[in-house]
């Protein structure tokens, strides 16, 4: 028989969400925290009237923090470790127009010395 140990977040009596970790429980019961508290900004506006909307934003909401905050401001997007393939392609495409202009400019020069 295996022993498993089970970490339950529970709300008003009601199981909301069991893990196996700890921190993800942790996590889980802090992001609910958070929907609570932006439940009740909402609920401070005149905004929405249906309860179950203000509830269902204010989750979405809690658990979009991080692009919440870059929306907001108040924190910094995460930078993308490789560059983005559009990147390199007009980095491509603009050093391939400078070698042509650069070509061009060579072979006007040369045929105007000819004429000459």
């Amino acid at each position: 028989m295996a022993v498993v140990i089970k970490y339950i977040v529970e709300r008003n009596g009601v199981e909301k969400m069991t893990f196996t970790s700890k921190a993800e429980a942790d996590a889980y019961d802090k992001m609910l925290d958070t929907a609570d508290e932006l439940a009740g900004f909402l609920n401070a506006s005149s905004l929405l009237t249906d309860e179950a909307q203000t509830e269902t934003l204010a989750l979405y909401l809690a658990q979009n923090k991080d692009a919440l905050l870059v929306a907001l401001g108040a924190k910094k997007p995460a930078k993308v470790a490789e560059k983005s393939p559009q990147k390199k392609t007009v980095k491509a495409v603009t050093e391939t127009k400078a070698h042509d202009e650069a070509e061009l400019a060579a072979n006007n020069k040369a045929g105007s010395e000819q004429a000459a």
